[in-house]
């Protein structure tokens, strides 16, 4: 499990620093979706097997005494239920804490998703198109240049780009962006020389990318990228307000996610989990994150990262997920309709682009939608999920999934950021979940 190719795994879920529709749902389904029930349920009332999910249980007690993780949240729901919700380890291993199901996260890529629903809330009042050019909205990109290559003297030659980059591909990850980490060209070195995610406002993070060129020609190759910071910049253009703002006005404040934001304020701080990296001995300790995000979340940033710079609960998180998965509804408050969560949840990248070649990016079976992940054919990518899951992850070894084949959903929380023995839960909890689901029909 803690092997170089998980390792490789969890590298793709680093976000500056972890979607096909499923099938039509039943009626006893919809009916069952209506609203969410936080309270703790019978698994068996819902398929599960009590005694089987005991292996769940085990395989993250596990990592925690392993030492590994110093805490977990995990919170499995189906039918709109919540299946059990469970605790392991320390929210801080110095005071010995415990960890609770209140302790709010640092989720930095699961705010991937979370930013892709503001993009389809501003798609839904006709403010973009998934076919027009980026530059529509952000003039500053509109004679952006494409890296083709060096010259005999070991400088960079540009070229035009086929076509300008679309707001598709923005959505997708294949415009040509980067994010300067992963890789070793000379277009990431710019990235990190810049400190495009260090910067004080998103309008510099956009001037700082419209002098770099993009590192591969539009539509042409799916590379994990500063592209959800983009967006969260155009949803401050076109809304009119901040992106913290916007959020909290029309996805957490809706969907009551009380705990969900930008920072931890001060009369939350004892319930913020302390985040863990591994020293050089193979140790836990305490880490003071990099790469442009937020060291304490004391206060609102100067730049609010669309990519990766939220704070949430396991239960926060839960009601976003079944929001998604009721279609954009929950509780009676509707935030998007039923075709525009199928529209960002659907897959739209070619086969051609599925090619298993990228960090954790695509592969067959496994494709992307608008800020997510998705499972085409969960076979073909050796998963156990049902067809249609959709999911991502963050850097802290935060994760979730939503499938609407089996009409459940898993939420897992914990603060442990990528090393060499980087647990990788979601491979952990996937077989774990779907070996207790005995009547997947139900």
């Amino acid at each position: 499990m803690k092997d170089t190719g998980l390792l490789r795994f969890g590298l793709a879920l680093f976000a500056g620093l972890l979607f096909v529709a499923g099938p039509q749902q039943t009626k006893a389904q919809q009916a069952n979706k209506k609203a969410l029930d936080l309270a703790a349920n019978k698994p068996e009332a819902v398929g599960f097997s009590s005694q089987r999910l005991e292996r769940l249980h085990a395989a993250m007690q596990r990592e925690v005494d392993e030492k590994g993780l110093a805490g977990i949240v995990t919170i499995l729901a189906r039918h709109g239920k919540v299946v059990e919700e469970k605790t392991y380890g320390k929210k801080d291993m110095a005071s010995g804490t415990p960890m609770t199901k209140d302790t709010i996260f640092r989720i930095y890529s699961m705010t991937k998703p979370v930013t892709g629903v503001a993009m389809m809330l501003l798609y839904e009042e006709g403010k973009w198109h998934p076919a027009d050019p980026i530059s529509k909205y952000i003039p500053e990109f509109a004679h952006l240049k494409v890296f083709k290559g060096v010259d005999p003297s070991g400088a960079m030659t540009l070229e035009d780009p086929v076509h300008p980059p679309t707001m598709s591909e923005l959505m997708t990850h294949t415009a040509g962006f980067t994010y300067g980490f992963f890789g070793n060209s000379l277009v990431d070195k710019m990235y990190n020389e810049q400190k495009v995610l260090q910067s004080q406002s998103l309008q510099e993070m956009i001037e700082k990318l419209a002098k770099i060129p993009l590192l591969c020609q539009p539509g042409t190759r799916w590379v994990y990228s500063v592209s959800m910071d983009i967006q969260g910049y155009i949803v401050e253009k076109l809304s009119g307000q901040s992106l913290p703002e916007f959020m909290q006005q029309h996805i957490f404040g809706p969907l009551s996610m009380k705990d969900t934001g930008f920072f931890v304020p001060k009369e939350k701080r004892n319930r913020f989990a302390t985040l863990y990296r591994e020293d050089q001995n193979g140790q836990l300790t305490t880490d003071t994150p990099a790469g442009g995000a937020p060291t304490d979340y004391a206060t609102e940033p100067s730049m609010a990262s669309g990519g990766g710079g939220m704070v949430s609960t396991a239960e926060d998180y839960l009601r976003f997920a079944q929001m998604l998965l009721n279609g954009g509804e929950l509780d009676g408050v509707r935030i998007l309709a039923p075709a525009t969560v199928q529209l960002m949840t659907s897959n739209h990248l070619a086969t051609g682009l599925m090619t298993g070649e990228s960090f954790m990016g695509p592969r067959p079976g496994l494709g992307w939608g608008y800020d997510c992940a998705v499972f085409t054919d969960p076979q073909q990518a050796d998963a156990v999920v049902g067809k249609g899951t959709f999911w991502w992850g963050g850097a802290a070894d935060t994760w979730f999934w939503v499938d609407p084949t089996n009409d459940l959903i898993l939420v897992g929380m914990t603060q442990r950021m990528l090393g060499p023995r980087w647990p990788n839960v979601l491979a952990l909890s996937q077989p774990t979940v779907y070996q207790a689901l005995l009547k997947p029909q139900m």
